[in-house]
C-alpha cells in the first residue's frame, strides 16, 4: 500500500509518500510545497494544485490521507488550511485516489499512542518507524509523513479479526 500524506498549509504544505508492505514502512518522498508568501491566495492555491498534481502523477498513491483543519482562535488561519485541505481534496478525486481525513489528536494517538503528543514527539516517533535517522525540513513534513503512517495504522487495525 502506498499513502500520500498531506499536512495542508496555503504557505507551507506537507507532502509525505509512505508504502507499507509485509510489516515495514518505507519512506519514498517528503516534501514542502511552499508558494511565494507575497502571491496572493488564488495564486498560492493554484501553485499547491499544480504540485499535487505532479507528486500525484510521479508517486501514483493508492490513497491519500489529509490533515484536518484544528479548530482555533485564529479563523483566518483555519479558513486558509481549510482551503488548501480541499485543494489536497479536489487533486485526489480528479485522480481518482480515496481520501481520508483525519483530526490532529487522532494522528498524534496513532503515531506516538498519546493524543497531546508535542511535534517534536512526532518528528521522533516518525523517524523510528521509517527506519532511523530521518531529517526533516520542518515539522510540516513530519507531520505529512504522520498523516500517512496514521492512515496505515488505522487501515491495518481494520483489517484486524478477533477469534473467540
Amino acid at each position: 500500500m502506498r499513502v500520500l500524506g498531506v499536512d495542508p498549509g496555503t504557505y507551507h504544505l506537507g507532502v509525505g509518500v509512505v508504502d507499507y508492505d509485509d510489516g515495514d514502512f518505507r519512506h519514498m518522498y517528503s516534501a514542502v510545497v511552499s508558494p511565494a508568501k507575497s502571491g496572493a491566495l488564488p495564486h498560492r492555491l493554484a501553485y499547491l494544485y499544480e504540485h499535487l498534481c505532479d507528486i500525484i502523477r510521479q508517486w501514483v498513491p493508492d490513497e491519500v490521507a489529509i490533515e484536518q483543519p484544528f479548530a482555533s482562535r485564529n479563523v483566518k488561519a483555519a479558513m486558509a488550511i481549510g482551503q488548501a485541505q480541499a485543494i489536497a481534496m479536489l487533486v485526489a478525486a480528479q485522480s481518482q485516489v480515496p481520501v481520508t481525513t483525519y483530526p490532529p489528536r487522532r494522528i498524534k494517538q496513532a503515531v506516538t499512542d498519546y493524543g497531546g503528543s508535542s511535534k517534536e514527539q512526532v518528528q521522533e516517533m516518525v523517524a523510528a518507524l521509517l527506519g532511523g535517522e530521518e531529517v526533516f525540513e520542518s515539522s510540516d513534513e513530519a507531520d505529512a509523513l504522520a498523516v500517512a503512517i496514521c492512515h496505515i495504522n488505522s487501515n491495518r487495525s481494520a483489517d484486524i479479526v478477533f477469534l473467540d
